[in-house]
């Protein structure tokens, strides 16, 4: 489980295709202490670092992941947001994140609003009913509020502080980025208790 409280990115230091998948190795400045088998939050996709060292991991994204993320873009180069597991005695600052990716999005605009910025969404197809204001959604990983949702425009905002985007890769995201989308995991069991 993760918090959506991104620790650090990382650079894509390589890519290796299999017939079965990627393997990505990631380069990191400020994580360290990695372990064969570790959950490691990538761009908020749950992957296991199968080989380490001093401030770099390897993982391996099989065929279903890259069918339901966009890790067979990544290139060389490209930046990732970085979380690892959170410890059973950890503060869960953000809300619960089971790197468990739903679907991609991408962004639909940014603006500027003072010192932060409104990032807005295209509200994917069939997750409409999760995506709630003031309600939580993890993009690429990062933990977010979402500020307002537009059914009619089909999108929904979220508001961006400094630190935020100075953190993430929210920096670099422009109209016609992909977005990792994962929806609020308590809202998906509410609906399936109301089901019975």
């Amino acid at each position: 489980m993760f918090t959506g409280i991104v620790e650090d990115t990382g650079t894509v230091a390589s890519v290796e295709s299999t017939d079965d998948g990627r393997r990505l190795r990631i380069e990191t400045t400020d994580l360290s202490g990695f372990a064969h088998g570790q959950s490691i939050s990538v761009n908020g996709v749950c992957l296991t670092v199968e080989e380490y060292g001093e401030n770099w991991f390897s993982a391996f994204t099989a065929a279903e992941t890259l069918e339901k993320t966009y890790l067979g873009e990544l290139d060389e180069g490209d930046v990732v947001n970085l979380e690892r597991a959170l410890p059973a005695d950890g503060r869960l600052d953000g809300h619960i994140v089971q790197g468990h990716v739903d679907t991609v999005t991408e962004v639909v605009a940014v603006k500027q609003v003072g010192e932060d910025w409104t990032f807005t969404f295209a509200l994917p197809d069939g997750y409409e009913r999760y995506v709630a204001e003031k309600g939580s959604v993890a993009l690429d990983g990062i933990s977010l509020t979402v500020a307002g949702v537009d059914d009619d425009a089909g999108t929904f905002d979220v508001a961006v502080i400094p630190t935020t985007y100075d953190l993430t890769t929210l920096s670099a995201k422009d109209a016609g980025s992909p977005v990792h989308v994962e929806v609020d995991v308590v809202a998906k069991y509410v609906e399936r208790l109301d089901a019975y």
